[in-house]
């Protein structure tokens, strides 16, 4: 299919409007500014004799069978002048020049105005002329352009000719989402295979998920894939000011879908405009029902495989209009979640391909230390890498830029230059030695990737722990033991310091979340099986900001009761284990005084054998190097 695309004309109206505003304005403002004062024939007369005219000028009006007079007086301010008109008669303007002459003043004669043939074409012709380009740039040209002021109803969506480049070889992993949107392809390319067996393709489906999961890249690939127009266009373009302006928008698009039919129409974040009608803390907004109204119309507007096919994407979707979820609309919902190991490796490999990467790079590697990135995380990690490789003037990604590029997505950038006193730094230390602890001696707990106690964020060290496999149930003991090793911080500075810090913060929000979730969610208490609290989504706010309670104050009571008793029984249990082990956290936190930043490899090495691998001792240099770096740098700020 071939699509015209309109030549980019230069247009030169809107400059000569521009002018002539800004010339008109300027001599507005000097008539506003200017006072002319009318007098009769018998006042200038008297003037004349009084010696008191500086300035005379005298203009034949032929047609009229007048003369216009005008001047100023010697008591006349800059701006300020007289006019008065005569009849045409040679006994008066000899009169008024024989009196000037009296008095030695030279009075300026004009020519007749109405002599000049140019003058009269400037004055009748040339205004007609602009305003009749004016009503025609204004109604007709930016009525077809589609970016005037009067073209409110146009939709905003843009045309991409049969669905640009983008295919399923650019979308790494979704291998079910894929097989789920294989059918839309099939459709678009042979109709008619579908229409003989009597089947009726979905009108609409719905691609749900995080933010980043490649919810509209699987879009585009689905419209390149059967290289159809793909329309692209966000749910929040529909909504306008003014009441109609959206479901004008809405009209226009199917509109132009219909002519370009088989096509494929893309709305990304369709919550913006397909909310719940008639809820929220300020009620609804009418422009918004009303689009939504006509999205609704449209959609049982066109007919079953006619060849226009509707693909939404949301991260929300407890908040959309059940209208839009039914049968005959959005018929199908796919849901495209976070990768999983074997996907992220995949993603890797997609973005890696225009990146220089070391060979003691693994992607595998890489892959099982992200769990919880989405595809967009993924290749912002490995541009962060990129980037970190060209400050250092590398030639190739190492695994140094790597975890680095990890470390900054996760936490933050290092903060190298804050300073903070040993005693801390000894405090952060057995804080982040009795996670790791925790993590080792506890066989549900997470594994302990890497340790340090450079401030990162608002966070005075990091601790990366992973799950040994990714699962999609938990259980009890393994949200017990998680509890446990997040309470591992703050119980190992009880037992080195016996004083505590504000340093666990963080893992007290974490540790009582998952609490008391087990208590009024999971059933994992003494209260029994019951979910006595569900989260609750303000459609207004589009966000969760409330939690529904249907229990009493007493039953309130009982949970307060049974949350403090998890984290107690969790905090006496990293008790325990900690002063059981009291030598190995000692022997973790001293390497990490030392060496500030521990990985897997090193801390199994301390578990095992009581030091650092020997192939470390370059390690140790660098260390200092960057020390005496420091240092330099802070007396060269101070």
């Amino acid at each position: 299919m071939n699509i015209k695309k309109p030549k980019k004309t230069m247009n030169f109206l809107p400059y000569i409007l521009l002018f002539v505003v800004i010339f008109g304005s300027y001599f507005y403002v000097n008539r506003l500014s200017s006072k002319i004062n009318n007098i009769d024939y018998n006042k200038l007369t008297i003037e004349l004799e009084s010696n008191n005219v500086k300035e005379l000028n005298v203009t034949p009006k032929n047609s009229s069978g007048i003369y216009v007079i005008t001047g100023k007086l010697n008591s006349y301010a800059k701006n300020e002048s007289f006019k008065l008109s005569v009849p045409l008669t040679d006994t008066l303007i000899s009169s008024i020049y024989d009196k000037a002459k009296e008095n030695n003043l030279e009075v300026t004669t004009n020519s007749n105005p109405e002599n000049s043939l140019w003058l009269n074409i400037l004055i009748n012709v040339v205004p007609i002329l602009m305003i009749g380009g004016l009503l025609y740039y204004t109604f007709v040209k930016l009525g077809s352009n589609g970016k005037g002021t009067f073209d409110f109803g146009k939709s905003r969506a843009k045309l991409s000719e049969e669905g640009g480049t983008k295919t399923f070889k650019d979308v790494a992993g979704l291998v079910e989402e894929k097989e789920e949107v294989q059918e839309l392809i099939d459709f678009l390319r042979n109709p008619k295979k579908f229409t003989k067996m009597g089947a009726r393709i979905p009108k609409g489906v719905l691609l749900v998920g995080p933010p980043g999961t490649g919810k509209t890249l699987l879009a585009k690939a689905v419209a390149g894939e059967a290289k159809v127009p793909f329309f692209y266009i966000s749910g929040s373009d529909f909504v306008e000011l003014f009441v109609g302006v959206g479901a004008s928008r809405v009209r226009d698009m199917f509109k132009q879908a219909k002519q370009t039919a088989p096509c494929l129409i893309f709305i990304d974040e369709i919550d913006a405009v397909g909310r719940e009608r008639g809820t929220g803390l300020g009620g609804g907004h009418d422009e918004r029902e009303q689009t939504l109204n006509q999205l609704l119309s449209e959609m049982d507007g066109f007919g079953e495989n006619e060849g226009i096919i509707i693909i939404a994407a949301t991260n929300r979707p407890d908040v959309l209009d059940p209208a839009l979820l039914r049968p005959g609309r959005f018929d199908r919902q796919v849901t495209v979640d976070l990768p999983d190991v074997r996907e992220r490796e995949a993603i890797l490999k997609v973005h890696a391909k225009n990146k220089i990467l070391a060979p003691s790079v693994k992607l595998e590697y890489l892959a099982k230390r992200t769990p919880g990135f989405s595809g967009a995380g993924l290749e912002n990690l490995l541009n962060e890498a990129a980037l970190l490789a060209v400050r250092r003037n590398k030639s190739a990604i190492t695994m140094s830029e790597i975890d680095e590029a990890t470390d900054r997505v996760i936490a933050g950038p290092a903060k190298i230059s804050r300073k903070y006193t040993d005693r801390e730094k000894k405090v952060v230390a057995y804080h982040e030695a009795g996670h790791a602890v925790i993590g080792i001696k506890l066989s549900h707990a997470d594994i302990v990737q890497k340790i340090t106690i450079i401030p990162r964020g608002n966070a005075g060290g990091y601790n990366l722990m992973m799950p040994s496999e990714e699962t999609y149930l938990s259980t009890k003991t393994e949200l017990l033991e998680r509890i446990t090793g997040l309470l591992g911080g703050r119980t190992s500075e009880e037992l080195e310091f016996n004083e505590v810090t504000t340093g666990a913060h963080n893992d007290f929000e974490k540790a009582t979340k998952i609490a008391r979730a087990m208590v009024t969610e999971y059933g994992m208490s003494n209260l029994g099986l019951v979910q006595l609290e569900q989260q609750e989504g303000g459609v207004f706010l589009g966000r969760d900001y409330n939690k529904s309670r249907n229990f009493s104050n007493e039953m309130a009571h009982e949970i307060d009761e049974e949350v403090r008793k998890i984290m107690d029984d969790c905090h006496k249990k990293a008790k325990e284990i900690l002063t059981k082990n009291k030598n190995l956290v000692k022997l973790i936190a001293d390497a990490l005084l030392e060496y500030e930043t521990l990985t897997k490899e090193e801390i199994d090495s301390l578990v095992e054998t009581g030091h650092m691998p020997e192939e470390d001792n370059s390690k140790k240099e660098e260390v200092e190097t960057k020390k005496t770096s420091k240092k330099e740098e802070v007396k060269e700020n101070e």
